[in-house]
């Protein structure tokens, strides 16, 4: 083996020669992009967005929940090419955002905390400054990605679970409270922009919530061009959580199982999904919520000019009208004894909601079967703003006369 030295004039004359030097001098000389925070919360609650782009003509922020964020909030090009607009203040709360850039959407690429969808992915901003929103100094649950196998719908599927502080060294069961989205969303979106593991742990350490699982499955079964919506999307769901999901949880987690405590709830495409589910299978849940929704598609929806879900083209197959839906669960809607397990039916939904009408409709016909609901009308709109509020309302009330062995 033969041995090369170097000595320190050799490698200064290497690195000194023509050749390299000219090869340096012909490289980029562009300076390196700037350094910059986004988004950044400042101390008034305004936050600051700002995107790296200087080929960019115009960039737009988009972000349905901020307040004021519309079609022409535009960003403003600053120093070394730094485009950046403060919005707010805003209240405390998680809001989904990103940037339209010439026509193109991007998330924020300074900012590595993102929120899923269905078919997308959000940045994410957080705003402290709420006691049931923020991260603190409590003890902690977990929440699981979890992958399961449906054989309703022949494909694995995801689902997220949130277990108690304790649970983990503990031996005892919990009861269970399966939540839902809406559309366009995924199993991702109660934990991230709904902050549900957050709003847990607080209800839980400030002895406001009961200790318990909740489940937050995926309510789109598929996603793309071509995937099934209306009627079939909801019974495909409606199958994949009856056969699968419920089973799973009863299997692998140590929750208890009879109807005093399980409950469901979900919010707008989720509130329906609710009560297909619930109402045919009556007998299994003790505490029933819907949050922004009702009976959709079976009452028309108030022109407001408030967001609200809308599918993309007509449904393959229409939802049931409410007369339809009153004779297909006529049995379990007049059933008397089946009342008197039911602790809780309860609905919110905000004043500038379009899907307003629906939910009034969906509560005057449980009334007129006999049920004694509860209406909350809420300020505001179609957004993730109420629906955590809605939450930390709702969760509350659950399984407080029931008893587990945690």
């Amino acid at each position: 083996m033969t041995r090369v030295l170097i000595t320190a004039a050799a490698l200064w004359a290497a690195l000194a020669s023509p050749a390299l030097v000219s090869a340096k001098q012909a490289g980029p000389t562009a300076p390196p992009p700037p350094q910059f925070v986004s988004p950044e919360v400042l101390p008034d609650q305004r936050v600051a967005f700002r995107i790296y782009a200087p080929q960019a003509r115009a960039i737009r922020l988009s972000g349905s929940d901020i307040p004021g964020v519309g079609r022409d909030t535009q960003l403003t090009k600053g120093e070394q090419d730094v485009w950046e607009i403060r919005l707010g203040p805003l209240a405390a709360g998680a809001y989904r955002y990103n940037f339209n850039v010439d026509g193109v959407a991007t998330i924020d690429p300074r900012n590595p905390a993102i929120s899923e969808s269905n078919n997308n992915v959000w940045s994410l901003v957080y705003v402290p400054g709420s006691d049931l929103f923020d991260t603190r100094p409590v003890p902690r649950g977990a929440v699981a990605e979890v992958t399961y196998h449906s054989a309703a719908l022949g494909r694995y599927r995801r689902m997220h679970i949130y277990t108690p502080p304790g649970y983990e060294l503990g031996t005892g069961r919990y009861p269970v409270f399966y939540l839902l989205h809406g559309a366009g969303d995924n199993d991702d979106a109660w934990s991230s922009v709904g902050r549900a593991g957050f709003i847990l742990d607080n209800l839980i350490a400030a002895k406001r919530a009961r200790p318990m699982v909740v489940v937050m499955p995926a309510g789109h079964t598929s996603r793309g061009p071509g995937s099934p919506i209306g009627r079939t999307a909801t019974e495909e769901f409606v199958a994949d959580f009856t056969t699968a999901v419920m089973p799973y949880i009863e299997k692998h987690y140590r929750v208890l199982t009879d109807r005093a405590n399980t409950a469901i709830a979900g919010l707008s495409m989720g509130g329906g999904h609710t009560l297909n589910i619930a109402i045919p299978q009556l007998e299994r849940f003790a505490y029933i919520g819907v949050y922004s929704s009702g009976l959709l598609g079976a009452f028309p929806a108030a022109d407001t000019g408030a967001a609200a879900p809308a599918p993309a083209a007509p449904p393959a197959s229409p939802p049931l009208t409410a007369v339809e839906w009153e004779k297909m669960n006529a049995a379990k809607l007049d059933d008397a004894a089946l009342k008197k397990g039911l602790r809780l039916l309860w609905f919110a939904t905000g004043k500038e909601d379009r899907l307003l009408p629906t939910t009034q409709g969906t509560v005057d016909l449980f009334k007129k079967h006999g049920f004694a609901p509860v209406f909350r009308e809420s300020p505001g709109g179609h957004t993730w703003i109420n629906w955590r509020n809605y939450l930390v309302e709702f969760a509350p009330q659950l399984f407080q006369s029931g008893k587990g062995t945690f």
